[in-house]
């Protein structure tokens, strides 16, 4: 009975060797990645909560003349949706128009400030497959090297690692920015819902603003 050669098995470790020195960049990108989504999650989750009675109470400050203590509360609530809305209190005596355009701007900071970090991963999913296909190519220039220096000698020894240099990188590119896309627009889908609800908050603080007072 003919026995089958066991072939050796190759860790991870050993696997993202073979990819050369384009592995480097890619896991410093998907470090970053995982940092960027890890940070800009628990951001955007404290930005996500809000108080169900806070536009409540501040109608019921605003009717009733006190808005020193309308400030108050949005201080205490230190949310996006309360700075928008203690932007707009501190406008109010001046025209309609002026209220909406310092609230808009103060939104607009806010979605500034969530979105913070979100370049990096939209640039690391775009960039990531680049790098995984510049060491593909790095690699086959490899390969072929190794066979017209092996000439009429040549083996499947002699231009292996650059075959596996070019399969591991465009492997690892693509991972990295498949993972790096997947975390961009799910953190983009995030901010959005946010800013929804900012620009419902303002429709209503607007509404407020032309209510009679009870």
């Amino acid at each position: 009975m003919t026995e089958i050669a066991e072939v050796p098995s190759m860790s991870l470790w050993d696997l993202c060797l073979q990819g050369g020195w384009t592995m480097l960049p890619l896991a410093l990108l998907l470090l970053l990645t995982i940092y960027v989504f890890v940070e800009r999650y628990l951001v955007i989750s404290r930005a996500s909560v809000e108080d169900e009675n806070f536009m409540q109470r501040i109608r019921g400050y605003i009717h009733e003349g006190e808005t020193e203590s309308a400030l108050n509360l949005c201080q205490a609530n230190a949310s996006p949706y309360s700075r928008l809305i203690a932007k707009g209190i501190s406008r109010i005596g001046r025209p309609m128009n002026d209220v909406l355009v310092a609230i808009e701007n103060t939104g607009n900071l806010e979605i500034a400030g969530l979105s913070r970090g979100l370049p990096w991963l939209a640039t690391t999913a775009a960039g990531a497959p680049m790098l995984g296909f510049l060491g593909t190519v790095i690699g086959m220039v490899q390969a072929f090297y190794a066979i017209a220096q092996a000439g009429s000698s040549a083996t499947i020894d002699s231009f292996a690692s650059g075959i596996y240099a070019a399969l591991v990188t465009t492997v690892a590119g693509l991972v990295v920015g498949i993972i790096a896309l997947f975390a961009y627009n799910y953190l983009v889908a995030r901010i959005n819902k946010i800013m929804n609800r900012l620009e419902a908050r303002t429709m209503d603080f607007m509404d407020l603003l032309n209510e009679p007072a009870s």
